[in-house]
């Protein structure tokens, strides 16, 4: 598995990766069951000067999740737009599945993660789950991406594990891996230790053939 420091270096070397080892899959090159973790989360920054990254944006983002409001007029209300990749995701109500906080939030999954691991810090249960194929008829407009995110404390610090069925790098990871490291962060706080390790696994790890 491999190491890195933070975002930005993972992402430069999984973007050269996928274009040096991906293979073609539908309109994308793709790599599959890529894992790797990131040793100091809170450096969620995507600095790469090609891919131009909106720190404006993702912040926009992690605010909407935090309302766990699924409405794309939410997120335009936080934003000042709707930006356009949401816009073919809405079903008839305008909401998405895809506000994972909405999804954290659903039978208070994430007060009961904090829960368990302020009663057990040894706990294997403390997860939040967000695909889920028992509700498969529900995703005819926008299907999660990210099957779960799983906490551990270990060596006094919080680990955090996010497994994905699929993940674009270029708008996936980036905005994505920015509000899974605050989640990382608030949870720690609540919890009144460190973040520790942020690992990321994607079973589908692609660049769409129009940013290659």
């Amino acid at each position: 598995m491999h190491r890195f420091r933070n975002a930005n270096t993972a992402y430069e070397y999984l973007h050269d990766r996928i274009i040096q080892e991906g293979v073609d899959f539908g309109d994308t090159k793709a790599l599959f069951n890529v894992g790797f973790y990131m040793t100091d989360p809170r450096d969620n920054r995507i600095t790469n000067r090609e891919r131009k990254w909106s720190e404006v944006y993702a912040e926009a983002e992690w605010q909407w999740y935090l309302s766990g409001d699924p409405s794309t007029e939410k997120l335009g209300q936080i934003y000042g737009k709707i930006p356009k990749i949401w816009e073919s995701m809405v079903d008839d109500y305008g909401e998405v599945n895809s506000n994972y906080g909405y999804q954290w939030k659903r039978d208070n999954q994430l007060d009961k993660v904090i829960e368990m691991l302020s009663a057990n810090q040894e706990t294997r249960q403390a997860t939040i789950s967000i695909y889920d194929g028992k509700e498969i008829d529900d995703y005819n407009y926008d299907t999660p991406c990210t099957y779960a995110i799983q906490f551990t404390i270990l060596h006094g610090r919080l680990d955090m594990c996010v497994t994905m069925r699929s993940n674009d790098l270029w708008f996936g990871f980036c905005n994505d891996q920015y509000c899974f490291s605050r989640l990382q962060e608030m949870v720690s706080n609540e919890l009144n230790i460190e973040p520790g390790v942020y690992y990321h696994f994607a079973h589908n790890m692609h660049l769409y053939n129009d940013k290659i």
